[in-house]
């Protein structure tokens, strides 16, 4: 039974699998919740954070149940190091470490706080993915007396909860001595990362700011307020079972980080059964986004951010990179080279797909339909690719290959990948007239050969037959070829640079290339 019971799930797609879990564990309405903290550009491991809950959504809606979705952004959290794109900054941000993100200032002065300067650019990726998501900000949450319930349950319970977070974080009791639930805000420096409570009642507390936390100190002020104040934030381990009480969330997903023995999710469960009373949510775990194979981090620059990469792949190839491999894998996304054509002919194979002659198909389908139902080009983006580098002109290229939405849909996507110098070597080629000095009867020959109406595959099966009758090596034919075309001794599937040039072309460039 065992078995049979992996074999079926080995068989179905995450996205099956997640909603038939949700369906069977808990009752409708079903509610998603997620979050992500703002506190640097957004990358791939972030887009994860909302496409994955709005799939689920998206998979569920579509069995006709009813669903909705609750997601946080976390500008709340404390501003613990400039990102590297800000370092420019440093001197401005410098003086904000330790503060809330709502309460950062943004070095441009386009946003209200730092946290919403990346707060909006992650709503702008949504609006690119064609998600539909509203974000609530979790400062609102505070700010409007929404988290003072747990608050107040929290500290009520200090003890029983500073044991949970011991045993489930993997610590000794005496490592929580001075632990609190709450994290004050300081009333002088403004800091949340620097201050400690002191001492507390009911609901109200004192603290001091004078923490060291590495990037910054406290300012040493001694205060007190009270939760009806809102200047406050519970513990992250506290925090997250609160907002999923809160909207009382069916299932929730976090990276396979968050998911290890002694992580967060751990923590957060045994605050739903031991002190909240009620039945956790269902926690799926993903896997990392890699390039390269290292982790995109928004600290340290590695990796593109997700913006960037968005002008580079169009928002329905990187949907399907993220929503076809298993949930918990790892995701390696290369937008270089070989990395990404291969991507885009796998998209384009599936998309032509009548039904599919095995199951894995049957899942990339699947995967498909929920990220892109439709391409918005017809021809591929190979033939785009290869056409543009012969000719240079995108209206000749869609005047070629018949599909003027379609060129002009992924042209300025192939415009930006080529500026970046990410095309394979044999496809960074110009068309030139080339003059050769070795086997120019053999390249006669293949011109003399040429026939209209050659399809790609019988010009490029053509040079292995004119190289046999000639007694030369078919590979030496092919680099007299390419030196001919593009001056370079090799490139891009001959056929297919010939098939475009057309037999006119190409048999006058060998005339030439040959006299």
């Amino acid at each position: 039974m065992v078995s049979d019971e992996k074999e079926r799930l080995k068989n179905k797609h995450w996205t099956e699998i997640l909603a038939d879990k949700v369906q069977s564990e808990k009752k409708a309405p079903y509610v998603i919740t997620g979050g992500m903290t703002t506190s640097g550009p957004a990358h791939l491991g972030t887009v994860c954070e909302f496409l994955y809950p709005a799939v689920l959504k998206q998979v569920l809606e579509g069995r006709g149940v009813a669903v909705e979705m609750h997601f946080v952004g976390d500008i709340l959290d404390a501003f613990d190091g400039i990102p590297y794109e800000m370092l420019k900054y440093s001197k401005e941000l410098t003086p904000e470490l330790g503060k809330p993100l709502c309460n950062t200032v943004d070095p441009l002065g386009c946003h209200k706080s730092f946290g919403e300067h990346y707060l909006d650019q992650a709503v702008r990726l949504m609006a690119k993915l064609s998600l539909k998501i509203d974000v609530i900000k979790a400062n609102d949450l505070y700010s409007s007396g929404r988290m003072d319930k747990y608050a107040l349950i929290f500290l009520e319970n200090e003890g029983q909860v500073k044991e949970v977070i011991a045993r489930t974080s993997m610590k000794k009791i005496e490592e929580l001595k001075d632990w609190s639930p709450i994290m004050p805000i300081c009333e002088k420096c403004g800091k949340i990362a620097t201050t400690m409570v002191t001492q507390h009642d009911k609901d109200s507390y004192k603290y001091v700011c004078n923490r060291d936390v590495e990037y910054t100190k406290g300012c040493g002020y001694q205060g007190s307020a009270s939760i009806k104040d809102h200047k406050y934030k519970l513990q992250w381990r506290l925090h997250w079972p609160a907002w999923q009480a809160l909207f009382n969330s069916s299932v929730e997903g976090s990276g396979i980080d968050h998911m290890t023995k002694g992580g967060s999710a751990t923590t957060a469960y045994a605050i739903h059964k031991e002190v909240l009373k009620r039945d956790p949510p269902i926690f799926f775990k993903y896997g990392f986004v890699l390039i390269h194979g290292k982790k995109y981090s928004k600290s340290k620059g590695i990796g593109m951010s997700a913006m960037d990469l968005s002008e580079l792949i169009p928002p329905e190839i990187l949907k399907y990179c993220l929503i076809e491999p298993n949930l918990e894998q790892n995701k390696d996304i290369d937008p270089t080279g070989d990395k990404l054509i291969l991507i885009y002919n796998d998209v384009e194979r599936i998309s032509a797909l009548a039904k599919p002659e095995n199951r894995a198909d049957e899942k990339k389908l699947l995967a498909f339909n929920v990220s892109i139902k439709e391409l918005p080009w017809k021809a591929s983006f190979v033939d785009m690719l290869l056409n543009y580098q012969i000719y240079k002109d995108w209206d000749k290229v869609a005047s070629m290959l018949g599909d003027k939405s379609g060129v002009a849909y992924l042209s300025g996507y192939i415009d930006k990948w080529l500026q970046k110098g990410y095309e394979p070597e044999r496809y960074n080629f110009s068309v030139r007239q080339t003059k050769i000095t070795d086997l120019n009867d053999v390249v006669r020959a293949f011109a003399g050969s040429i026939k209209p109406g050659m399809s790609d595959l019988q010009l490029h099966n053509l040079v292995y037959d004119v190289a046999k009758e000639n007694g030369v090596g078919s590979e030496d034919l092919f680099k007299a070829v390419y030196t001919a075309i593009i001056g370079k001794d090799n490139g891009p599937r001959l056929g297919k640079l010939l098939a475009s040039l057309g037999v006119e072309k190409t048999k006058e460039m060998l005339d030439f290339a040959t006299t």
